[in-house]
């Protein structure tokens, strides 16, 4: 497995992310996305949205991100939306008390200290207070990975919402918050979007959009940021269906990432042992990342907890009545919550290779290629003149001005074509045409595919359907 300072170093220099406001020493937790990397997100959301919301069951929303501040209160966000954070006196460093715990766990694991290690897990599973975090850090006597030392402060709550203010007082009555989770904004939507789409129980909701949380500590690249986008997808069914609808939405969900290249090596399911108090099913999809597993979506089956109270904190109804059955109920709620960004992350993670190939002279050289989804790569083809002269380049620019008036597209000069090939091969890109001499003769040119660097013979008047013959479209 590749560092991922491997990734990073890569996704910087071919223009995929860069580090925000870089140029004033940049801003913890927030990332930018370049030329490369806003295409590929682009592709991400677009996939997910077809296949989440191209069927009769599940509609779309786009939700406002400020929301009247009841709405977090109703929520649980307001009173339970916090980390159990501790500084260490002497380095000042501040963690996640729970992070720390679990980051000792492993490091005694690697240690082959399995015995203890389990014993702390357990105790670990077992909290119920702040003090509970607090005598766990003191009796295993963990240390500041920062200064080394044991000087802890007491674990204090630290809520993860960002407060702003509406209108021109900043006093308590004007203030709002940046969301922390999407799904709100489509739970105060349930009424509106069921009487406007006419929909009948099971049906879904979905939506993508900015989320926001003052993280204690950011970390891994693009992972835990401060500012992100989610995928979330509320799907409302009868209670006592739940359990069927889990399942069924456990499996939609690890197909996608399946469908889009993703080795089922390097996934897990994690069932929650502890569950929030909002849940009584939930499941994390976990890709192994270069720093270990984490988690890129989340199932969850959220019982009626969102609708029964913004019904209580509204006064609104947010009943379903079933006029077949004569029937009337707060429906039950299956979540899906993925990561945009963090999926991002996975499938640059997943793409990343290095392997030997050939050179045009037949000498072996390494590769660096993405071997990104063609669906997903921010690319899907450059086409290139074989030299600069001859007609090649007046021939190869048009062919380019027509791709790309179907697909994201590249036109390129620089450099001997097999530079031109490793650039490609670098960023993902699945197609490189290449206009010769032949070219001018018969109207055909070449079309290399970047994982086998297979190339075919085709009409340039056949590219088009060529190409999204391969691409699945």
């Amino acid at each position: 497995m590749y560092k991922l300072e491997t990734i990073i170093s890569l996704a910087k220099r071919r223009g995929f992310i860069f580090q925000s406001s870089e140029i004033y020493g940049g801003l913890n937790g927030c990332w930018d996305f370049g030329p490369l990397g806003v295409e590929m997100l682009r592709n991400l959301k677009e996939e997910w949205w077809r296949a989440m919301t191209y069927r009769d069951d599940i509609e779309g929303v786009d939700a406002s991100i400020l929301m009247h501040p009841r709405t977090w209160e109703a929520s649980g966000h307001v009173s339970q939306f916090s980390d159990p954070m501790i500084d260490n006196k002497t380095s000042k460093a501040r963690y996640r008390a729970d992070n720390l715990i679990e980051e000792h766990i492993e490091r005694l694991r690697k240690k082959n200290k399995t015995i203890q290690a389990d014993e702390l897990e357990n105790k670990l599973n077992d909290v119920v207070e702040l003090t509970d975090y607090f005598n766990l850090i003191i009796e295993y006597e963990i240390p500041d990975p920062v200064s080394g030392t044991k000087d802890w402060t007491e674990v204090r709550n630290f809520n993860l919402m960002f407060k702003t203010f509406v209108g021109p007082v900043e006093d308590n009555g004007s203030v709002v918050y940046l969301r922390p989770e999407s799904a709100q904004g489509i739970f105060v939507n349930f009424n509106n979007v069921l009487t406007t789409s006419r929909q009948k129980i099971p049906f879904g909701i979905a939506q993508i959009g900015k989320a926001f949380r003052n993280e204690i500590n950011t970390k891994n690249f693009l992972f835990r940021t401060r500012e992100f986008e989610q995928m979330e997808m509320q799907y409302f069914v009868k209670p006592g269906n739940e359990k069927d609808w889990y399942e069924y939405w456990k499996e939609q969900r690890w197909n996608w990432y399946l469908g889009l290249g993703m080795n089922p090596e390097k996934m897990k399911f994690k069932v929650h042992e502890k569950l929030a108090h909002y849940a009584n099913m939930a499941v994390d999809i976990e890709y192994l990342f270069p720093f270990g597993w984490g988690e890129i979506e989340g199932i969850h089956s959220r019982t009626d907890f969102d609708l029964r109270n913004h019904q209580e904190f509204s006064g609104k109804k947010m009943e379903y009545v079933d006029t077949v059955n004569n029937e009337r109920y707060i429906p039950y709620v299956i979540e899906t919550s993925g990561g945009v960004t963090r999926s991002l992350m996975a499938f640059l993670c997943d793409a990343y290779n290095e392997e030997d190939a050939p050179t045009e002279s037949g000498a072996m050289e390494k590769r660096t290629v993405l071997k990104l989804h063609k669906r997903i790569a921010p690319l899907t083809v450059a086409v290139f003149p074989l030299v600069n002269k001859d007609g090649m380049p007046e021939l190869a620019e048009n062919i380019y001005k027509e791709l790309h008036k179907k697909f994201k597209a590249q036109y390129d000069t620089s450099g001997a074509v097999g530079r031109r090939y490793r650039r490609q091969d670098e960023i993902g890109t699945p197609f490189c045409v290449t206009v010769d001499g032949q070219s001018l003769e018969d109207n055909t040119v070449t079309i290399r595919e970047r994982d086998t660097m297979l190339q075919d013979r085709v009409n340039i008047s056949q590219l088009e359907s060529y190409i999204n013959e391969r691409i699945g479209q």
